[in-house]
């Protein structure tokens, strides 16, 4: 896969005319000065037709390997820097929504397979509105990338962040463990950390500025196995208001949200 910023140059209609131009042109001097050095005994017709010959075997694999391979190859590259570009949060460059949902199916199935648990956490800046509407579009575009920054640093490689839009962020964790008690310790602890780390106050233009999060979590297992990518993400979602109705800063189970309910 492209790497993000990564530029690919495709050569000009004007360099690969150049190339090939290039490459026959010394092709036919290496044939006619063979032809001079060592004149065959043959009719002109066949020496023409040994000259073109010779040509083609001679200047064929040059242009392949010179002009067609390399053309092909960044051609290749600039549409896949053009998919994976549109896969990308464009403020942020976390997975957007798309992304999120080819990923999060991806990590279900694999915690079908392997028999081990997944979650899937969704998050919702508290205090985000505040800080926008006093302190200005710009404010609120630094927070939404430095928060973005400390997600990835507080995740494993394996795993996934995204923006689901606004100040709404998801992330996608793969193998918790066969144990569901332990799966639970590990995402609640994971939970800890996220929320501490978004705590930590964000400098910008002199100020510092302060955000917390809410976050709803569901478990991918077993039990998520019938359910839509939408359904899912839906069902974090919900936990994640409940988390904001029980005072925001904290981290709520769907399981919890679904007793609540049920209660």
């Amino acid at each position: 896969m492209i790497r993000q910023g990564k530029t690919i140059d495709l050569p000009s209609n004007a360099q690969v005319t150049v190339r090939i131009v290039g490459i026959v042109s010394g092709a036919e001097f290496l044939v006619m000065a063979f032809l001079h050095t060592f004149p065959p005994a043959i009719s002109a017709f066949q020496e023409a037709t040994l000259n073109a010959f010779s040509l083609v075997v001679l200047s064929t694999p040059i242009i392949y390997f010179w002009v067609v391979k390399p053309f092909v190859k960044a051609h290749n590259d600039t549409l896949h820097q053009i998919e994976y570009m549109a896969c990308l949060d464009p403020l942020t460059q976390l997975a957007n929504r798309r992304l999120i949902y080819q990923h999060l199916e991806k990590t279900l199935a694999g915690c079908l397979r392997h028999n081990v648990f997944g979650a899937l956490l969704v998050l919702d800046l508290d205090g985000f509105k505040p800080v926008n509407d006093r302190f200005g579009h710009e404010a609120g575009d630094a927070i939404l990338v430095e928060i973005a920054k400390r997600l990835k640093s507080m995740t494993r490689t394996e795993d996934i962040v995204g923006r689901l839009g606004g100040d709404e962020f998801i992330v996608i964790l793969s193998d918790l463990g066969q144990e569901h008690s332990a799966a639970q310790n590990k995402v609640e602890l994971i939970a800890k950390r996220l929320i501490t780390t978004i705590s930590a106050p964000l400098p910008f233009d002199r100020k510092e500025l302060k955000v917390s999060t809410s976050i709803g979590i569901r478990f991918l297992d077993t039990a998520a196995a019938t359910s839509q990518t939408e359904h899912l993400i839906n069902d974090a979602d919900s936990a994640m208001y409940l988390a904001k109705k029980a005072g925001k800063g904290c981290a709520i189970f769907h399981e919890e949200a679904v007793t609540e309910a049920a209660a």
